[in-house]
């Protein structure tokens, strides 16, 4: 089962976060940073939820501290404050969300499961939805057990989106981050590239790329039954 570390220093925000989320997941807590990082030394943690404002150890040092030993669990940090500057610093910190509080306990877990299921491709490399698959280790797309070729860039491409289901990528986005900054390529090669995914898995019905007209272009997930999934 996953288990998520609560790390906040107000016991009655504590109890009251515990008791929305457990019966979702195991949940441990803390009260300060010093305590979390104890917690963490005898126990395996698949994500974080953290306040900024403790004693002893805050969150921004929490998270710093993490982040210089090498440990990249997914931390979603939880705060009163919400200035840019504030946001700013939790970011630099390292974290990978970041909430204000009151907190909607409905979005908090959607934040959730979108950071595990990123959290869990970035360690398996790979993707997995229904009949299709994705192996960023050998470059190879699969679905229904026939593999599908697929040039570098394609590949590059479809793990982006299908990476970040339902995000909306500027085609400025995607040119930057799949052909790189200094590329002289044209907007209109991501049109032709994602038009050849298309028609590669046309026969998927388990996601499809979108246009957005005027933004740029998101993947959406199909639930087998029917309808759209959100991750």
């Amino acid at each position: 089962m996953i288990t998520i570390l609560i790390v906040e220093d107000d016991q009655m925000v504590r109890l009251l976060t515990k008791a929305k989320l457990s019966p979702l997941y195991k949940i441990k807590e803390a009260a300060d940073g010093q305590e979390a990082l104890e917690v963490l030394d005898r126990e395996h943690m698949d994500l974080l939820v953290v306040d900024i404002q403790m004693p002893n150890m805050n969150g921004y040092e929490l998270v710093r501290t993490l982040r210089d030993a090498g440990d990249m669990t997914p931390v979603i940090m939880l705060t009163a404050m919400n200035t840019f500057s504030h946001k700013k610093d939790g970011f630099a910190s390292g974290v990978d969300d970041y909430m204000t509080k009151p907190i909607d306990y409905e979005e908090l877990n959607w934040r959730i499961e979108a950071l595990l299921r990123r959290a869990q491709i970035a360690n398996e490399k790979r993707i997995v939805i229904g009949g299709f698959s994705m192996d960023q280790n050998t470059f190879s797309a699969q679905y229904n057990e026939e593999t599908i070729p697929l040039t570098n860039k394609e590949f590059d491409l479809l793990y982006k989106f299908l990476s970040y289901p339902n995000v909306v990528f500027t085609k400025q986005q995607l040119m930057d981050e799949i052909w790189g900054y200094d590329s002289e390529t044209e907007y209109d090669t991501i049109k032709t590239y994602i038009s050849r995914l298309r028609n590669k898995f046309s026969m998927c019905k388990e996601f499809e790329l979108i246009s957005i007209r005027g933004l740029g272009y998101k993947a959406v997930i199909h639930k087998m039954g029917g309808g759209h999934e959100t991750v």
